[in-house]
């Protein structure tokens, strides 16, 4: 989804989301008798600032506090080139947010009696089957959530990301073939298919799609009757916002990315208006404004419960007062602290979108921020300054100062690592075989088939089952070419390495992204191309 190139790595992934924390800038304390009004005050400069640092077109912003809505409402365009502004009905795709709302339909039928959470997966999906038979037998409800399955980070991705014509049941099934990374719940790495099989647990136990049970049991009495559990219902509407990436460091418009068949992941297409109304419900404790109990506060307690630890890592220094004491995954949160509070939240990535939704139980304190770009820091930034000023924090931080220096750094260090990669190849070194050679079908057991064929000169790889993914191969050193994608904003050209048989003949094709920015939803390295065997004449 691109769960998140920035927290999840998606390439800021959602592991990136804890590890972009920050120490304080020393300055004069803030005193504010209402720090409602503090934030109220300060935030449109606030966003104003980050917007052009971090060029972000758009974005919305809704804060609740004690069960009522500070803040819900638009900054910025809609789309890079048209005046029309962002408001606070203006849809965003949020990506990997949707898997709160997959969790909490779960846990709605939990309280139902219709499912538990430690149920086997087959006993709801007879078919299901993981790479592992004991892992199949013994993965549960609550595995799916988890991200403690033994897939790799980003295992598969590639069968939903980008579009694909794969149907939600073919990648089900497709699992079976995706090898695991370490052995089953010994520790967490973050995935996407396991919630596409969540969702599928939904509409088989609701006799619904996933979309409308949602709809259904969610967003009809919430009342959030903008929101679309589809990137196609979004679109036939008259307020949405433009998909932004950049292109040679630049923001362009890019076309929306539907992915159809990952709606238990990442259906979910939402405005500030309406994410208010979910956190709000989830504050407290699972009941609307009108008092009916939607989800019970016992699951609203387990959704927030600590299942899966998480690695904890060093920041840079300069980035270090919000390095947390505890970090784990509940059941489609990410649970963490921050200066003695508790804190539910996750990150959310698609081509175009980032968003963060999150939450401070114990101050009824709820913060989402939804842009039309794909940028962390600049959400990181401010939900801090925003958190800061609500939990009375003595001194003032330049979060947006901090977190451009740090973005500046880091993408500057990426590309001297390149360069330096580049200038270290043998250039003078020749593929082994003659470039026709290489020309074929190849198969991965999980994804299928990509070829290489020559086309006006130029030799183009395709993945037959993703349309977006085909580009050029250009010859980087030995039997190393790189693939550079015809939709420049993927940000995620590859190396395509092949070793030989014996006889000379090409024994497989391998994959890696070549830079640690490109999201993990590109996941090459896990694929292992055969050449497809063509029968003799």
């Amino acid at each position: 989804m691109k769960m998140i190139r920035p927290f999840a790595t998606a390439a800021l992934t959602l592991a990136v989301w804890g590890a972009l924390s920050g120490a304080p800038v020393m300055a004069a304390p803030v005193t504010a008798p209402d720090t409602t009004a503090a934030v109220t005050a300060s935030l449109g400069d606030d966003v104003s600032r980050a917007l052009k640092t971090f060029q972000v077109p758009g974005m919305a912003i809704a804060i609740v506090k004690d069960g009522k809505v500070v803040v819900a409402q638009g900054f910025g365009v809609r789309k890079l080139g048209d005046p029309t502004p962002v408001d606070g009905k203006t849809l965003f795709e949020v990506a990997s947010n949707s898997k709160a709302f997959t969790a909490a339909t779960l846990a709605m039928l939990v309280d139902e009696g219709k499912i538990a959470w430690n149920d086997p997966v087959t006993k709801h999906l007879p078919g299901f089957q993981m790479y592992d038979s004991y892992v199949t037998g013994q993965m549960t409800v609550r595995d799916l959530l988890t991200h403690r399955s033994g897939l790799g980070l980003g295992a598969g991705d590639l069968l939903w990301w980008p579009s694909t014509q794969f149907s939600t049941d073919e990648i089900i099934e497709r699992l079976r073939y995706v090898k695991p990374a370490t052995s089953f719940r010994a520790s967490y790495a973050y995935d996407n298919l396991l919630y596409i099989v969540a969702g599928k647990i939904i509409a088989a136990k609701t006799g619904k799609p996933w979309g409308e049970a949602v709809q259904e049991r969610i967003l009809t009495p919430l009342g959030m009757s903008d929101t679309k559990t589809s990137v196609a219902d979004m679109l036939a509407t008259s307020d949405y916002s433009a998909p932004h990436s950049k292109i040679h460091d630049k923001i362009s418009v890019v076309k929306p990315m539907p992915v159809p068949n990952a709606v238990g992941a990442v259906g979910i297409n939402t405005s500030a208006e309406d994410i208010a109304r979910w956190m709000n419900l989830l504050l407290k404790q699972g009941k609307t404004p009108d008092g009916k109990q939607l989800i019970s506060a016992k699951q609203v307690a387990e959704l927030w419960s600590e299942q899966t630890p998480m690695p904890i890592r060093d920041p840079k220094p300069a980035l270090a007062a919000t390095k947390p004491n505890f970090l784990s995954y509940g059941l489609g949160f990410q649970l963490r602290d921050y200066r003695g509070h508790k804190i539910a939240m996750h990150g959310g990535a698609l081509q175009g979108f980032y968003s963060t939704v999150l939450m401070v139980p114990d101050q009824e304190l709820g913060i989402a921020i939804l842009t039309n770009a794909e940028n962390s820091p600049a959400m990181a930034s401010l939900y801090y300054t925003i958190l800061d000023t609500f939990l009375d924090v003595p001194v003032k931080t330049d979060w947006i100062g901090l977190y451009a220096d740090q973005e500046a750094a880091a993408h500057k260090e990426e590309l001297e690592r390149q360069g330096k990669e580049h200038k270290a190849r043998a250039a003078a070194s020749k593929p082994s075989l003659p470039l026709a050679a290489y020309d074929g079908e190849y198969e991965d057991a999980w994804y299928g088939k990509a070829s290489i064929h020559e086309e006006g000169g130029k030799r183009i790889m395709r993945f037959e089952r993703t349309p977006d993914l085909s580009g050029e191969l250009e010859h980087f050193q030995h039997d190393t070419f790189i693939v550079r994608w015809k939709e420049r904003n993927f940000n995620a050209d590859a190396y395509v390495t092949f070793a030989l048989n014996p006889d000379g003949s090409i024994e497989r094709m391998k994959m890696a992204p070549i830079s640690t920015e490109t999201d993990f939803s590109y996941d090459f390295r896990d694929l292992t191309f055969t050449p497809v065997k063509t029968a003799k004449k």
